[in-house]
């Protein structure tokens, strides 16, 4: 898989992501994170979340065995505004993925 990859919102713009090794220690700051699965043509996005405590981020994905091909990617984005206003441009393009939501 790519160390980075960039994950276009419903508006257009494209954010950058950087993948997060197994077991790597994730650092307990604020960020979008986006669990995806590689496919032929990229990546399909599974879950979209964004959390105060990207250390957190493992937690919201799902249960059970790892599917083969996924992986998880990071932003480090502290300011809760711009997180979220980007979590939901990311969200309303990607429609199949699950969401979410940790600031509430």
């Amino acid at each position: 898989m790519k160390e980075f990859i960039d994950l276009k919102g419903a508006s257009g713009v494209a954010y950058r992501f950087r993948l997060s090794a197994d077991g790597e220690f994730q650092q307990p700051i604020a960020g979008n994170y986006a669990y995806v699965q590689a496919d032929g043509t990229g990546v399909k996005v599974i879950v979209l979340g964004e959390t105060p405590d990207l250390s957190r981020s493992r937690a919201g994905l799902p249960k059970g065995p790892r599917r083969a091909g996924t992986h998880l990617y990071t932003r480090l984005n502290v300011s809760r505004a711009v997180r979220m206003a980007e979590h939901e441009d990311l969200a309303a393009h990607y429609a199949s993925a699950r969401v979410v939501n940790g600031s509430s």
